[in-house]
């Protein structure tokens, strides 16, 4: 990031473009009255074109920071989101700042930009994208405040945003690897929607792991992260008397394939084993104890936000890498596979 940040657009830029006086900005902005509708609609039209947001750069000036971190959730119930809004909002109060979240839905191309934009007329020191997905193109973001993403994002590196996010690759080639570990001839794997760069990610660490080990990769499965996308694609795996083991992209979805396994009489883990991700709380007690990747949802959180306070404070808002934050938990869904005679 460079040493100074371009400045944002005041009023007198406003005025200037809008060929007004600031006090008639300041009139148009406040919403007062004595403004004809062809001068309002001047100035109006004049802020969109520059960018200016109302109160950000003012307050910020009179009061200084606002103490609060805006997030751009994608608003979700699934686990992995959700927990790490919980630490968010968790470890944004332990360091003293508040929290304002914008939720967005996934479809909507647009929904992180108007986000942003929603939370910089709150007035935020700091923006936070909590999920990000792929939007079709490059995101093109310049809110002129530090920002922290929690996954990589398409067009945007560490010079223009902190990253902060567990390793996505690593966790799928572990899984992989673990059932290439126990003598399976291949991993089939159940992956996440593809929008979503974590599941894209988990997808490249499985197919890392076959190829290191010379085994040959097995048609991909898609699904949305829930129970159901799961329990179709277990229908599919199940029907496939070469299938001994699978990894699946997070806990929910390997309930779905564990229930198609059951059903179909393909006993788990004696003839085909199962790794999930997440490590959800309900993972331990499924039929059987589901082996799956544990995500350490709060070192990611205390490290990104430790990072972002940190340039919101003046600093470089750099530091070591995360420390590993997901690791494998071996239960009882997964074995070496049936010798065959």
């Amino acid at each position: 990031m460079s040493e100074t940040r371009r400045r944002p657009p005041g009023s007198t830029d406003v005025a200037r473009l809008a060929g007004v006086s600031q006090k008639t900005v300041s009139r148009v902005m406040n919403d007062e009255p004595y403004v004809s509708a062809e001068i309002r609609e001047r100035v109006l039209a004049a802020a969109r074109e520059l960018g200016y947001r109302r109160n950000t750069a003012a307050r910020a000036l009179n009061l200084g920071r606002f103490h609060r971190i805006g997030v751009v959730s994608l608003g979700s119930a699934l686990y992995g989101p959700a927990s790490q809004l919980i630490e968010l909002e968790r470890r944004a109060r332990e360091i003293g700042y508040a929290l304002s979240v914008v939720n967005t839905l996934e479809g909507d191309d647009s929904g992180v930009a108007k986000a942003v934009e929603s939370l910089l007329e709150q007035g935020v020191d700091g923006i936070v994208l909590s999920e990000p997905i792929d939007v079709g193109e490059e995101l093109r973001i310049d809110p002129g405040v530090p920002m922290l993403s929690l996954g990589p994002i398409a067009g945007l590196d560490e010079t223009q945003m902190i990253i902060s996010s567990p390793s996505n690759v690593d966790a799928g080639r572990e899984a992989t690897g673990h059932l290439l570990g126990l003598g399976h001839a291949t991993v089939w794997h159940v992956a996440g929607p593809s929008r979503w760069w974590a599941a894209r990610d988990r997808v490249r660490g499985w197919r890392e792991a076959l190829a290191a080990a010379g085994t040959p990769e097995p048609p991909m499965l898609e699904g949305d992260w829930s129970p159901a996308s799961g329990y179709v694609a277990g229908q599919i795996l199940a029907a496939n008397p070469e299938v001994t083991a699978v990894f699946v992209a997070n806990d929910d979805m390997a309930i779905g394939v564990l229930r198609a396994l059951a059903e179909a009489g393909r006993a788990v883990p004696e003839q085909v084993s199962v790794v999930g991700m997440d490590d959800i709380p309900a993972a331990a007690y499924l039929s059987p104890p589901l082996t799956t990747i544990h995500q350490d949802f709060k070192a990611t959180i205390v490290h990104g936000l430790a990072l972002l306070v940190e340039r919101i404070e003046g600093g470089s808002g750099t530091a070591a890498p995360n420390s590993p934050s997901t690791h494998l938990v071996v239960r009882r869904s997964t074995k070496p596979p049936e010798e065959k005679t």
